[in-house]
């Protein structure tokens, strides 16, 4: 819930910005109205960013893998017991 209040004072405060820039008349008002657009290509670059980031910085845990196979025969084993077929390696 705190997530959906944070991203809605956000909505807010750019909304704020974006009617008082038309009303003050800063910049010409044909630009002014193309703003929302820019801030939605914005936000769209900035996401993708952060996931190619994220993806870039992706951490590798071999140890983890060790585990998880590890695991897997454990459970391939304990369905083997039940008498459930798990298929052949």
């Amino acid at each position: 819930m705190k997530h959906i209040l944070k991203i809605l004072a956000l909505l807010v405060a750019v909304a704020a910005i974006w009617i008082s820039l038309l009303e003050t008349s800063v910049a010409p008002r044909h630009y002014m109205w193309l703003l929302p657009v820019y801030l939605i290509i914005s936000l769209g670059c900035y996401g993708l960013l952060m996931v190619g980031i994220g993806l870039m910085l992706f951490p590798t845990c071999p140890q983890e893998a060790v585990l998880l196979q590890k695991d897997i025969v454990e459970a391939k084993e304990f369905l083997i017991r039940r008498g459930v077929d798990v298929g052949s390696d």
